[in-house]
């Protein structure tokens, strides 16, 4: 078990006033199976007279301000403390088949079916086709226990794909970056999304932190950690959602720190919204991830 705090500082920086601005901050880790919020404050500078907080239709917390007085720059900073713990996950071979976790779905025989329904079709940003099928069905052969498969899909895609920042950008399609076999954690997470939807088993996209180790020798710097996604697939009501790291291979842990999930990246931006006037801006970012206290598991 860790206890993390986390301290993500985003700045917008503009060459003339801005006017008015409405933005929407989803910077508040939420409560899952292995993480647990102990506290969350979000200051914004200059303080906008109006603002508001509310979940989302995924259960994530939104936090909307608007401001309308002049101002050249803006500040928004999440300070949070959050518990996180490894999960319990079984062996793959323990698993039930990835068939029957699609069938039980498509019979409305699942329990959860309802909940999980809206993370098995297309999204805006991901959509199901016959090349991602295909890509899957090399991990998802008969009978083979779903999380065997999951995690297998997760190595390919890891091993297929080479993390290149400028070869994307956010707005990129899922099936460019298919082709390319290049981009960042979004795209990995994306084209995981859609790989696993495309045969029937139901992902989400999960946005958040990981906590990253300078090499052997090197101090820790602040601000060097990042905002990071990711996927969850889901592998039956027995076993739930599964948290995997296409762009690192892994199964997530400790080092992973849910702030929202939903269908894809447009669900779950850290900051979206509206401004009128400001000319060209420019945006400085900064996250830092900071353990503060580390058990070993009993």
């Amino acid at each position: 078990m860790i206890i993390y705090k986390i301290t993500h500082s985003t700045t917008y920086i503009y060459e003339t006033p801005v006017a008015v601005c409405h933005n929407l901050v989803m910077l508040t880790p939420r409560d899952d199976g292995n993480v647990r919020s102990l506290s969350h404050r979000l200051t914004i500078r200059p303080t906008p007279p109006i603002s508001a907080r509310r979940k989302d239709f995924f259960g994530n917390s939104v936090h909307s301000f608007s401001t309308e007085e002049n101002h050249k720059q803006l500040t928004v900073t999440a300070t949070s403390r959050v518990q996180v713990s490894p999960p319990n996950l079984p062996a793959d071979e323990t698993t039930v088949s990835w068939e029957r976790v699609v069938h039980a779905l498509k019979e409305q025989q699942d329990p959860n079916w309802l909940s999980v329904c809206p993370f098995q079709y297309d999204s805006p940003r991901v959509r199901r086709n016959t090349d991602f099928e295909s890509f899957s069905k090399e991990s998802f052969s008969p009978e083979r226990p779903v999380l065997a498969a999951v995690r297998d899909l997760t190595t390919r895609i890891y091993g297929h794909f080479k993390y290149d920042s400028k070869a994307t950008h956010v707005g990129t399609p899922t099936e460019d970056a298919f082709k390319l076999a290049r981009g960042v954690c979004q795209d990995f997470a994306h084209v995981q999304l859609a790989c696993l939807r495309s045969i029937g088993i139901p992902a989400r996209y999960v946005s958040g932190y990981l906590r990253t180790n300078p090499p052997p020798g090197k101090p820790r710097l602040i601000g060097a950690d990042q905002s990071h996604a990711w996927v969850a697939a889901y592998c039956g009501p027995d076993l739930g959602w599964v948290d995997v790291d296409p762009t690192n291979n892994c199964l997530c842990s400790t080092d992973h720190i849910t702030i929202a999930w939903g269908r894809d990246y447009g669900d779950v931006a850290p900051i979206r919204g509206v401004f009128l006037g400001g000319g060209h801006h420019q945006l400085l970012v900064s996250v830092d991830v900071h353990p503060e206290t580390e058990q070993p598991p009993s």
